[in-house]
């Protein structure tokens, strides 16, 4: 006999068919074509590790998932007010700054980055050059501060090795690095409120983050992060008051046709729903 909760559980699952159809009608999104050199899964509650799979000791470029660590500093720092302001007009010649990662035709959601920006928005829509508008704004020196203050990850910033431009692109694909098992640290502590920065400045960033309901209640918060072969997805879950924090890295196929973080997305939902079924 099938009991009455996971009838309920099954119904509650409806509003995601659409997103197991992007994965595949009969493969989870868990079964996504992977390379399984350096996948990770991770995930804590209370400061301890509930899950653990794959290599979570290696570091990767955090690319848009660092949005997180700049968020709070620009709110620390006053640079970013609440969750609306500053309302940054867009710079089209901001968008020179970061050409090598804009590719619309390829990812028309880039599309939405090429407008003003809120904190908010900046962080949905992850737009790179409101992130250098924040670190500019920092200057080279209280941006490695912030960098060692948070330790996060490898605390590199000094970008690449030929011109050094850490301000602008230390997070994608360069120096900067950091593991699966330090950003699931690093997200706890913050939704904990234990980070090294003000309360305000870690509940603002908390607040920008918000995202959907995914299962059963759970509301999950996050950021992705990566281009197509590799990619990130770290945030947490809540429901009534629990909170479950996590990171999931994924290394993909060069051919993919999906970026890197949407694929670790659907990947960690996948995860998590399992997770907290078996809880």
């Amino acid at each position: 006999m099938i009991h009455h909760n996971t009838i309920k559980n099954l119904f509650s699952l409806r509003p995601h068919f659409k997103r197991l159809l992007v994965c595949g009608i009969v493969f989870s999104c868990a079964s996504w074509p992977l390379l399984a050199n350096n996948n990770c899964f991770i995930a804590k509650e209370n400061g301890r590790i509930i899950a653990e799979k794959g290599r979570c000791d290696q570091r990767h470029s955090p690319f848009s998932t660092f949005k997180i660590a700049i968020a709070l500093m620009g709110y620390e720092s006053k640079i970013l007010v609440d969750t609306n302001h500053p309302r940054v007009a867009y710079d089209r010649h901001m968008q020179q700054l970061f050409k090598d990662y804009y590719h619309p035709k390829k990812y028309p959601v880039m599309l939405l980055a090429a407008r003003d920006q809120t904190p908010f928005s900046w962080m949905r829509y992850s737009a790179i050059w409101y992130s250098q508008y924040v670190t500019m704004k920092l200057g080279k020196k209280q941006f490695q501060d912030y960098v060692t203050l948070l330790n996060y990850g490898n605390k590199d910033v000094s970008g690449d090795k030929t011109h050094r431009r850490g301000l602008l692109h230390a997070w994608l694909g360069t120096s900067l690095q950091i593991s699966p098992k330090e950003q699931v640290n690093f997200i706890e502590r913050l939704t904990r409120k234990k980070l090294p920065v003000s309360q305000s400045a870690q509940t603002n960033t908390m607040r920008i983050m918000t995202l959907q309901p995914i299962f059963d209640d759970w509301q999950l918060h996050g950021k992705t992060g990566g281009p197509v072969p590799s990619g990130w997805f770290v945030g947490w879950i809540e429901k009534n008051g629990r909170m479950i924090s996590f990171a999931q890295y994924i290394e993909q196929p060069e051919n993919s046709l999906l970026s890197g973080g949407r694929v670790a997305k659907e990947v960690a939902i996948d995860h998590l729903i399992a997770l907290t079924l078996e809880s």
